[in-house]
Parts: C-alpha cells; structure tokens; sequence
C-alpha cells in the first residue's frame, strides 16, 4: 500500500465542552479580523463584513471558524494587546449571540485574549506559537478546559523568516513540537491540535520537504491541521498572486489529506468541502 493513503481513514476525537466532535477531515475557516493579513487583510475587520463572512463559510460546510485579530504573515509588526482584544472580543460576542452552535476557534498567542475570548464563549484557542510567546496561555486553556493548537514557529510573525536554519527539518520541526505538547500535558491539557507551521520559519523548500513527510507527525499521536491555504509556496512557486493561488491551494490540501491531515485551515470552504467529498470516495 502507497504510504499516502496510510492514514486517509484515521479518526481522531476532540473533547469541546463536553461535546466529543469525530475530527475526520474537518474545515476551518479563516477568518482574519486584521487590515494587514497576507490575502485577506482589510476585508473583514469591520464588524457586519466578518459576520457576514462567517455566515457565508458556515453555511458553506465550515465545521470551525478560526478567527484572529492580529496579523502573522512574515514581517508582521506585533500589535498591543489593547488592540487585539479591540478587534477579537466584539467579533466573539456577536458571532456568539446570532450562531450559538458554532464552534469558534480563536487565532492567538496572547494569554490575555485567549482568556477574555474564552470567557465570551469562544471554544478553542489556536496559538501559532506553540505556548512560546506567551507561556501563560496554558494555564489559561487549563483553566477553560478547551482545546489547543500547537502550532511550529520560532521567533515570532517579525522575525520568524530570520530563524529556518535546521540540520534536520522534519525531525527537529517534530521534536520542538514535542517540547510543547509535553509543557501542555504537564499542565493538563488532554485535547491538543498539532499544526506544523507552513510558512512560519520556513522556506518554500522546506515547506515542500514538510508537506512530503506529513506521514511523520502522527508519531506525536495528535490530530493534525495543516494551514497551507494561499500560502507563498503556492504563489511564488508557480510565479502567480495570492488572489489567483486557489488552485494550487486545492492541490496541496488533497495530498495534505491524502497524507493524514485531520483538519483543513481555509480561506475558500466551498472548494475545501468539494475536496474532502472527493477523497472520501476512496
């Protein structure tokens, strides 16, 4: 049996609220509450725009929203905390009052906006750096009792770029996500997410080498989310725009899937559920 179709039946289950949800190829849609963001930035930080957007992807098939009120694409300045709650805690009261069964990830590594969305009723928290930046956040997710995504980045979003120097990619990417998700169990934290960090500390080549041995992560024993939706090794691979990079997204989410991906971060949910429709015919 080809190693790509090894894990296209693995089932993983994630506890939110007391609510076990079979994570069997899920969607999350991003949704960036920012006006810088690499493809979307601008779009949807006014209020009516992101909900309005969140509907739409909702009734598109998103089983989560993953919505973050501050930029990470490479270079990005870090904002003031003020400023993220600015934009993150409105979006979560709202989305909250008029879709009381979605299930609303939060796209943070500060301790305090993860507190404050989770006491608005947001159900997980997707922290890019893994618990690195702000090691708080643990004792946070504790706290709540909600599920957590370590993600792989060094550095931060400013300087992340700077720091993709690796003897061995795919086995110190795994290792330094191991360190983590020990910190989080010693916590207490039982329902984690891995995400290897397309993009963030990483080149195209090595994210071309990550995407090769996705296999690898399921050593961890955690479901796996891949965020490669309209990312520069997309666009500049094939020499095109974010705007005209859906296409090669679709690509690399079916061999993502194909290679044990449990969870799809999109921008574009329509083409990601026509995706997992079709693999699951195999």
């Amino acid at each position: 049996m080809s190693v790509k179709y090894t894990f296209l039946n693995s089932k993983s289950l994630l506890n939110t609220k007391g609510t076990l949800t079979e994570l069997n190829k899920q969607i999350w849609g991003v949704l960036n509450l920012t006006p810088d963001s690499f493809f979307d930035g601008g779009q949807y930080n006014l209020l009516n725009k992101a909900i309005m957007q969140t509907e739409k992807m909702l009734e598109e098939g998103a089983d989560v929203i993953d919505a973050g009120g501050a930029s990470s694409r490479p270079g990005a300045e870090l904002i003031n905390e003020q400023e993220e709650l600015k934009r993150v805690i409105p979006y979560v009261k709202e989305v909250k009052k008029l879709f009381p069964k979605i299930t609303l990830s939060i796209d943070t590594f500060n301790s305090k906006v993860a507190e404050a969305a989770l006491i608005e009723g947001a159900d997980i928290i997707n922290d890019i750096s893994g618990g690195n930046i702000d090691p708080n956040i643990f004792e946070v997710v504790k706290k709540h009792q909600c599920p957590l995504v370590i993600m792989h980045m060094r550095g931060n979003p400013t300087n992340m770029q700077q720091q993709n120097n690796y003897h061995n990619l795919v086995n110190e990417v795994v290792y330094e996500l191991s360190l983590q998700v020990s910190k989080a169990k010693k916590v207490g934290i039982n329902d984690i997410i891995i995400d290897p960090g397309f993009g963030f500390s990483k080149n195209t080549e090595q994210n071309f080498m990550l995407l090769k041995n996705l296999e690898q992560f399921k050593i961890l024993g955690y479901p796996l989310l891949v965020g490669l939706s309209r990312k520069s090794m997309i666009y500049k691979t094939l020499n095109i725009t974010p705007e005209k990079s859906l296409n090669g997204t679709t690509i690399l989410n079916t061999i993502a899937l194909l290679k044990g991906a449990d969870i799809l971060r999109v921008h574009d949910v329509k083409e990601a559920k026509e995706i997992i429709y079709l693999v699951n015919q195999f």
